[in-house]
């Protein structure tokens, strides 16, 4: 309040000021040494929590379900249950850059396994890593009830993920003024009940699964197996690159070599 101190928001619980003594900061710290935020990437991540406003009565719900379904173009409409829950369909892009474990030799979940619920992650202990596809989309059919630790539980299952799921974060992603700005959601909010704040245009609000970002990577976390398979990627990718900036020389190169054999001859 005094010397107006700025900075950026993941910063704020490393910043620390002895602010004890008003008016002391104010005399020592120009407006020149203020830590300013730079002009805003198109890419920002928001960390500090919402405050939770008043639960919105049931006949407010039914309102907002009915201003939602007016303005959604396909099927996915959201209703209303007698006890004044609701259900709806959300949709959430998978966003993960590092490979996840699934089970080795299983085929993929029929409808009968979906609704026997049988886990076929349980009938063998064989595990490989595989890489999801990059910006991979998942619909969701939930209720106002499902929280945001439920959702990725789900998705794992859909994609027979073994993984921890603390592994995992749901943020929503929005965009304003140009930028894109993802928010970390705690694990008991309830997606639906923000998709139907924003409405149905994924423009404004949509759901994305990232890893667990918390600083340092937990490797104790992992498995050996998986271990020894994130050493066998990396390798991978670092042939990849290093075969990658090979090519890209060789052909500047040959470019290089190219020109200079126009040039021989030529004035100047």
């Amino acid at each position: 309040a005094d010397c107006r101190y700025t900075c950026h928001q993941e910063c704020r619980s490393l910043i620390q000021l002895d602010c004890r003594r008003p008016g002391q900061c104010q005399s020592q710290l120009s407006p020149e040494s203020t830590l300013r935020v730079p002009p805003c990437s198109q890419n920002v991540t928001q960390t500090v929590e919402e405050e939770n406003p008043e639960p919105p009565t049931v006949q407010e719900i039914k309102q907002k379900i009915e201003k939602y379904n007016a303005k959604v173009t396909n099927c996915l409409l959201m209703k209303l249950n007698d006890d004044g829950t609701y259900t709806g369909f959300i949709k959430v892009h998978l966003k993960l850059r590092r490979p996840v474990t699934v089970p080795a030799g299983i085929r993929p979940q029929s409808i009968y396994d979906a609704l026997k619920e049988v886990n076929l992650a349980e009938m063998t202990d064989k595990r490989t890593s595989f890489y999801l596809p990059l910006d991979a989309i998942k619909q969701l059919h939930i209720s106002s009830t499902t929280t945001v630790s439920e959702v990725i539980q789900g998705l794992l299952r859909k994609f027979m993920v073994v993984d921890n799921p603390q592994k995992f974060a749901l943020f929503k992603e929005m965009r304003k003024d140009g930028q894109v700005l993802f928010q970390k959601l705690p694990l008991t909010e309830y997606p639906l009940y923000l998709r139907l704040l924003a409405g149905p245009d994924t423009d404004v609000l949509s759901f994305v699964l990232k890893e667990n970002e918390t600083g340092e990577v937990e490797w104790d976390a992992f498995s050996i197996p998986e271990l020894q398979n994130f050493l066998m990627i990396l390798d991978k990718e670092e042939k990849d690159k290093i075969q990658q900036v090979h090519k890209k020389y060789e052909r500047f190169k040959q470019r290089l070599q190219q020109s200079l054999k126009e040039a021989r001859g030529k004035p100047g």
